[in-house]
């Protein structure tokens, strides 16, 4: 056994049932969980000096695409919408090999860490044919950095001969996935307390899925335990593309097809109406909250405020990095502190909410009951900001707030997870950031056919 004592911390903001604000404290960790926070000094094998520094749960992230990361800041796609964005980039997607994929996953998990992100859910769905194990690529590329990683086997069996957006090289018949989806959650499904690996089943969208592919896979993620994720209400497109084929809007199509429940939870949710946030909350069913791409998109904003009045499950997510074009959790948690400051006025979460939201509000999406908070027996992920650094000179008098309010410019000084120290002054511990950069961009070059 090993320990780790993160010394006299100035602050540790535990985002538990009683938001405790604990200062000048002391936090130890045995293994992979935290075993003591307390004023109390306690013996260990390692020691750090936190007593500059305010330390924060691990921030959880609830809906990415770690692929789109190598089309980012294509000039030709910056200014158009969702539909349009899709058909031009599929072009683009279906190209995808194992190579792009870990690459691409090792950089996005790289950017999470630094910026205090210890859990991420991936919602990956183009598998082209002969492109090889996407997802194992995936969980490897989260194993050499450190990331506690949560993968989607998406899914899309609507090309644009049945009236879909995806290209036929990228779709696959429900057989397949339905196939494909039992060997992954077998082979990397982890159920267990700490678990580092999960899986989720997730059908791209309304737009791209058949009804079939959706009720066949929200039969088969319940009989095998493991959650669902979709994207639903992005769109004002998608709203008329449900009411024209099934005479339904978006979430009474999926509940007629078994997608509500506490098992499921939405990318985006921005266009519910009152009556549907109400059965939202209902029903259990959870909201992946994506400010930057719903910005970047033009697609709408979320009503969030409403949201948690009413008690719908909601996390933070950065969305996809060609929607978005970072994986900076830390960015999303301020841009969408401001975004509803102006939006809703008062009415609007405080800085301190959002990081509930993409702690606590993460985790419950994700059905994680050991992440999220920082208490004794929970997982030992977490993150600390020096407070005597330059761009937070006088702002450390609300730590509970500080993140929204005022952001971090530049990355945590140190993100451990289960136990591990992944970022250590900033840098990642686990990959040489220049070799890592340098492979990326001629892995882009050949994957974009751009030299």
């Amino acid at each position: 056994m090993s320990k780790l004592l993160l010394k006299n911390a100035r602050y540790i903001v535990s985002c538990d049932d009683r938001d405790t604000l604990y200062e000048n404290c002391n936090l130890l960790i045995r293994d992979n969980a935290i075993e003591f926070i307390g004023p109390q000094l306690q013996q260990a094998d390692q020691v750090i000096d936190a007593s500059s520094m305010a330390v924060y749960p691990g921030l959880i992230n609830t809906h990415h695409h770690l692929y789109q990361l190598f089309s980012r800041n294509l000039p030709e796609v910056q200014g158009l919408e969702l539909f349009p964005w899709l058909v031009a980039l599929y072009d683009v997607w279906k190209n995808l090999d194992e190579e792009v994929v870990s690459r691409s996953a090792l950089v996005g998990m790289g950017e999470l860490l630094k910026n205090g992100c210890t859990t991420c859910f991936d919602h990956h769905y183009v598998f082209p044919a002969q492109a090889g194990d996407l997802i194992a690529a995936q969980f490897r590329a989260a194993g050499r950095v450190g990331m506690r990683f949560h993968a989607s086997r998406g899914s899309m069996d609507l090309s644009q001969k049945d009236g879909g957006l995806p290209p036929d090289t990228v779709v696959q018949s429900i057989d397949a996935i339905m196939e494909d989806s039992q060997r992954l959650v077998r082979v990397w499904h982890d159920p267990e307390r700490f678990s580092m690996h999960q899986v989720a089943l997730a059908p791209c969208s309304p737009f791209s899925v058949s009804g079939d592919l959706l009720r066949e896979s929200a039969a088969l993620a319940r009989s095998l335990g493991v959650r669902l994720h979709t994207h639903v209400a992005e769109t004002r497109d998608e709203e008329q593309f449900t009411l024209e084929q099934f005479g339904m809007r978006p979430l009474a199509y999926m509940h007629s097809l078994g997608w509500t429940g506490p098992d499921v939870w939405y990318a985006h949710g921005i266009h519910f109406n009152g009556d549907e946030l109400r059965q939202l909350a209902e029903t259990g069913t959870g909201v992946a909250h994506c400010p930057i791409s719903n910005m970047k998109l033009s697609s709408g904003v979320c009503r969030v405020p409403e949201m948690l009045r009413l008690g719908v499950p909601l996390g933070l997510a950065v969305d996809g990095s060609a929607s978005n074009d970072g994986s900076n959790l830390l960015e999303e948690l301020r841009v969408a502190y401001l975004l509803h400051r102006l939006t809703w006025g008062r009415e609007a979460p405080t800085g301190y909410d959002l990081l509930k939201i993409a702690t606590r509000g993460s985790a419950r999406l994700l059905g994680r009951d050991d992440i999220g908070c920082l208490a004794s027996g929970m997982a030992a992920d977490l993150f600390m900001v020096r407070l005597d650094r330059l761009e937070l000179a006088g702002a450390q008098f609300d730590p509970m707030s500080m993140l929204g309010t005022v952001g971090l410019k530049g990355p945590v000084d140190y993100t451990l997870v289960n136990g591990r120290p992944v970022v250590q002054n900033g840098e990642l511990v686990s990959a040489d950031e220049a070799e890592l950069s340098a492979q990326a961009n001629e892995t882009v070059r050949r994957y974009l056919n751009r030299f």
